[in-house]
């Protein structure tokens, strides 16, 4: 088992950024590969499921599908993504900004690989420190992803 995780901060508020986090159509203008489907109906909460392909580091596409397992308005969202050898359990945690930044959202981003057969435990560690750093970059990707968009294009600029 490992964890990785990114933080940094968004010049907008939790509500406003948990409205983002939290809407999966919203993911549709991130950087993926194709379209999302969702594959739940009614309002956004644990149960929830939508898949998305997204583009590995190698280029080759690939669909996850994503659970909500935990959700608590606007400070944590925590989700499940099965896969063949792995499972992933990422979760979003947000924060009041400190006084030096009113107003912002200070986000932690995490992504814990859960082997799910031995042929995953043995992955794991022949490439443990690879898929780590790839990893870290995916989630820093998806924090400037949704910094930029709940930012938009203004606060970019000043």
């Amino acid at each position: 088992m490992s964890t990785v995780a990114v933080s940094g901060f968004i010049e907008a508020s939790a509500v406003d950024v948990w409205r983002l986090l939290t809407d999966p159509l919203s993911r549709a203008g991130r950087a993926l590969a194709g379209p999302l489907e969702l594959l739940t109906s009614g309002p956004f909460g644990p149960g929830t499921a939508w898949s998305e392909p997204r583009r590995r580091p190698d280029g080759a596409v690939l669909v996850e599908e994503f659970w909500v397992v935990e959700a608590i308005p606007p400070r944590r969202l925590v989700l499940c993504s099965p896969g063949d050898a792995v499972d992933h359990r990422i979760t979003w945690t947000l924060r009041g900004a400190p006084r030096r930044h009113p107003g912002g959202t200070a986000v932690t981003v995490s992504l814990e690989a859960l082997p799910s057969s031995a042929s995953g435990r043995v992955v794991a560690l022949l490439l443990g420190g690879l898929a780590a750093r790839a990893v870290e970059r995916a989630l820093r990707g998806d924090l400037a992803d949704l910094a930029a968009a709940v930012e938009g294009p203004t606060a970019r600029a000043a």
